[in-house]
């Protein structure tokens, strides 16, 4: 009897003790629920000829019109088409260069002034607590009309008139936007793989040593091959959030020069609503996007298994 009484016991305590854990994460778990999944109810506006701030009737329904009047027009088409272009590039450029925080960290890593180690890291982070609107206002002091270059290159001779950095256009906005965007995050986006450095065994730097390895030998065999896990989850996550590339940025950015090329998913949904009046059309363009960003979710997960042997998901 006391070997069942035993085993039940500890059956007791198991059980006790998930449901501690899971105690532990249900305030996370409300928390998702409350700000991810509630908010979802709003979708039903896509259904309907909603006007704020009328009270909301089931007698505007109106089914799938306001997807159709997506691609109603070769205008509209071609709009939303130059709308997911600039998406898809700015977000390309920076999984393309989402490389470089990895990168920083590692040559963070390797200096040996660890002063000066501090300050290099303090200061390319503080950037990302800086608001978009104080980096435009420190982009409009340098580059305006009137700005710190113009007067710069006009003392020196080397321009008659001032030069309209903020007003271009063309594809060049879409690197001008990517460089701010860099400067703003590149330090804060390293700390995950200084902490991933931090992780590594030293005993495989000392026995590299012991085998005569340069620096950037170990750099190259054991610093990135460790990083690369850490690498592939946040790309994973940045894939999943392809679409999903702010709007604050380009919101402060815009103006009437740029806003063709300057012009996001998020941007052009919020211009909808806000700009046109049209809040069950952007509800609709929101909709669009949530499934594509699960779909590029889903091709990042396959792709992951088929190439590392492990998923994401």
């Amino acid at each position: 009897m006391k070997p069942a009484a035993t085993q039940k016991t500890l059956r007791n305590k198991k059980k006790w003790d998930s449901v501690k854990l899971f105690l532990y994460v249900l305030p996370f778990i409300l928390l998702v629920l409350v700000f991810s999944y509630y908010p979802l109810y709003g979708w039903v506006y896509a259904f309907f000829d909603y006007k704020p701030p009328r009270p909301f009737s089931w007698d505007d329904f109106v089914g799938l019109k306001w997807f159709a009047s997506l691609v109603e027009s070769d205008i509209k088409i071609q709009q939303i088409g130059q709308v997911l272009l600039n998406t898809f590039v700015m977000s390309g450029i920076s999984l393309g260069t989402s490389w470089l925080p990895m990168l920083f960290a590692v040559f963070m890593n390797e200096l040996r002034c660890v002063p000066f180690r501090k300050v290099v890291q303090t200061v390319t982070t503080l950037p990302n607590f800086i608001s978009w609107v104080l980096v435009y206002s420190i982009a409009f002091s340098m580059f305006n009309s009137t700005g710190m270059m113009n007067t710069l290159l006009s003392n020196m001779g080397v321009i008659s008139e001032p030069i309209l950095f903020l007003n271009q256009s063309g594809p060049g906005v879409w690197l001008t936007q990517w460089l701010w965007l860099t400067w703003k995050n590149l330090g804060w986006s390293s700390i995950m793989y200084i902490a991933a450095i931090s992780g590594i065994d030293a005993e495989l730097y000392e026995a590299a040593r012991v085998d005569g390895a340069t620096r950037m030998k170990m750099i190259w065999y054991i610093t990135i091959p460790c990083l690369l896990p850490t690498f592939f989850v946040l790309l994973m996550l940045n894939i999943a959030n392809f679409l999903n590339n702010g709007m604050e940025q380009y919101y402060v950015f815009q103006n009437s020069f740029n806003k063709q090329y300057i012009q996001v998913l998020d941007l052009y949904v919020f211009n909808t609503a806000m700009g046109a009046g049209s809040y069950s059309v952007s509800v609709a363009i929101s909709m669009l996007k949530s499934v594509v960003s699960v779909v590029l979710l889903v091709g990042a997960n396959t792709v992951s298994k088929l190439i590392r042997g492990e998923s994401f998901i």
